[in-house]
């Protein structure tokens, strides 16, 4: 164990993704006091810190945390839950209905526990909800030592959590008062989407943002209905409207961006905002594509998220970075689109730039907090490995994760986790799906 030791971590591979499309081989990570001391070639390690704690990892890759830039965590109860329908319907008719009736603190707890235990063992240190209850969230992440950003959801109508956008605010200002001194717990405004947040809404959470200096997290150009809607209600794409009432920053984080138009994606360039792609939700949904070579081509900072696992169905980081990375290929007909090390970049280093953590955490750096994930690239279907960061994104997989540090205390060990009861967790999980698939078919009924 490595918990509140100095410990150096001797890799096969060490990726620091700074520099870029870096690949350091027979490398070690020292890490004193939750942050990385050094980075050198394990001989000279073997001599520095000969009285540290040593961790052999002769078959690893150690590369920064996963940064899961947006899902709903609790979401996971309602993993599976009418699958195979359009977004709307799918909403309205099923998910909607299942919130209205089953969520609550202890839905959210519990469904937050599940994704939890679900990231650590994909190998995600860092992850940045929008949800209901995100006191709830910001609990089960903090005691099971992962990093989040908890989002201060906001909507205009009522839900179980809040009666109106003033009451959400209250809510979500108190969550930020309390959780604002925690070493891992960072909060951001969350405004649901344009067609959930009126214009009094948006404008008074891009001046509140100035003012605590927080991220504004939202849906934004999800789905060309989407579009259209807010063109026909509004007289002008939502992404015209949020930037009119002071929302386009580099604050903002636009998740989905699936209808994005030339002068949109220079827009978003030039004010310095960042866009999340959550490849499968879109593709599952049919929302659209994101167009993610133009918006890296023109200097757009592009994260990855998961989504929550009601619309994915997993909250498996490195199968989405595989997905997005295909995606990109066959949509822009080029084989070159969006490399390896590009897309490890967008799942580590651009979520934590996305959610204003890059000074911290999204790459390996002497100085940043101890954030790392090793993978055993041994197994048959890892072989042989001529590159080690295309075997990360097009070949290992989540299974692949041995071991998980976010700010030097060990999460998980040799694929077991250290700090949940992961069966107590699945149990619990399992009493929800049953209650709530009775529910939503008596409701279909």
């Amino acid at each position: 164990m490595t918990d509140g030791a100095d410990f150096v971590v001797h890799a096969r591979w060490v990726i620091p993704v700074e520099p870029a499309s870096v690949v350091w081989q027979h490398h070690s990570v020292a890490v004193s006091g939750g942050r990385i001391a050094a980075i050198l070639p394990t001989e000279e390690a073997r001599q520095r810190y000969a009285d540290w704690v040593q961790v052999e990892l002769p078959r690893h890759a150690l590369i920064p945390g996963l940064v899961n830039a947006h899902t709903h965590a609790a979401m996971t109860l309602l993993r599976g839950l009418a699958d195979d329908l359009p977004l709307m319907p799918w909403l309205q008719q099923h998910i909607w209905p299942a919130e209205q009736r089953f969520v609550g603190p202890q839905f959210v707890r519990d469904g937050s526990a599940l994704a939890v235990a679900e990231m650590i063992q994909a190998g995600v240190t860092c992850f940045s909800d929008m949800y209901f209850f995100g006191e709830e969230t910001a609990q089960v992440a903090a005691a099971a030592g992962l990093r989040a950003v908890i989002g201060l959801i906001v909507f205009d109508f009522a839900s179980a959590y809040g009666t109106d956008a003033d009451d959400y605010l209250r809510k979500g200002l108190a969550v930020h008062d309390a959780w604002r001194e925690h070493p891992l717990i960072r909060t951001a405004f969350a405004p649901h989407a344009p067609y959930t947040v009126g214009d009094a809404a948006l404008a008074r959470l891009a001046t509140l943002a100035e003012e605590l200096d927080l991220p504004l997290h939202m849906h934004l150009h999800e789905t060309a209905h989407e579009v259209a809607e807010g063109e026909a209600q509004h007289g002008m794409r939502p992404l015209e409207r949020v930037a009119q009432l002071g929302l386009l920053s580099p604050r903002l984080i636009a998740v989905h961006a699936t209808q994005l138009l030339p002068g949109e994606i220079e827009a978003l360039a030039r004010h310095g905002a960042s866009v999340v792609h959550c490849a499968e939700s879109n593709m599952k949904l049919a929302s659209g594509v994101c167009p993610v070579s133009a918006l890296l081509a023109a200097g757009v900072n592009v994260a990855i998220g998961t989504d929550g696992a009601a619309s994915n169905n997993d909250l498996d980081l490195l199968g989405e970075l595989k997905t997005a990375g295909l995606l990109a290929k066959l949509t822009s007909q080029d084989a070159a689109a969006v490399p390896a090390a590009t897309l490890l970049h967008m799942g580590t280093l651009g979520g934590a730039r996305a959610l204003g953590l890059d000074h911290e955490i999204g790459s390996l750096l002497a100085g940043k907090a101890a954030d790392m994930v090793a993978l055993d690239l041994s197994a048959a279907h890892c072989q042989p490995v001529h590159d080690p960061i295309s075997q990360i994104i097009y070949a290992a997989g989540r299974d692949a994760v041995s071991d998980v540090w976010v700010a030097g205390r060990r999460l998980l060990h040799e694929r077991r986790p250290i700090t949940l009861d992961a069966d107590a967790i699945v149990a619990r999980a399992a009493e929800w799906g049953e209650r709530i698939g009775v529910a939503d078919r008596q409701n279909a009924g």
